[in-house]
């Protein structure tokens, strides 16, 4: 590996070079396979700014990576949200994961933030 921000594949990656054919991943927060074009992310489960650097990461679909960051602070996930189970038991996502459940496995679409998010920017 060279340089500072050279990727380091796990085990378990499915992107890792010579990884041989197997299922799509599946996206633990909407258990909704991920397909080889759908778009998708790393999403760390203790944020990077509040510690989180070597901890756990998950690939999610990008929409639900996404709507996780649009409704809370990285103070709040790092505080009551650094696990899957948390997020799916918050009744925020537990409405988004309804709604995206019913979409196709490669569905994508722009994220807005939250009500709440955009009138606490703006105060700012």
């Amino acid at each position: 590996m060279v340089g500072r921000r050279s990727r380091r594949w796990s085990a378990d990656d499915p992107d890792a070079p010579g990884t041989a054919a197997r299922a799509h991943p599946v996206c633990p927060l909407c258990e909704r396979p991920i397909p080889p074009g759908a778009r998708s992310s790393l999403h760390h489960l203790t944020p990077k700014l509040k510690g989180g650097t070597h901890r756990g990461t998950v690939r999610l679909h990008q929409i639900c990576h996404s709507a996780i960051h649009a409704r809370y602070s990285e103070a709040e996930i790092a505080k009551r949200l650094a696990d899957v189970e948390a997020l799916r038991a918050d009744p925020e996502i537990a409405r988004f994961l309804t709604w995206v459940r019913g979409k196709p496995d490669d569905f994508h679409a722009a994220t807005r933030s939250t009500r709440d998010r955009r009138a606490a920017r703006r105060k700012h």
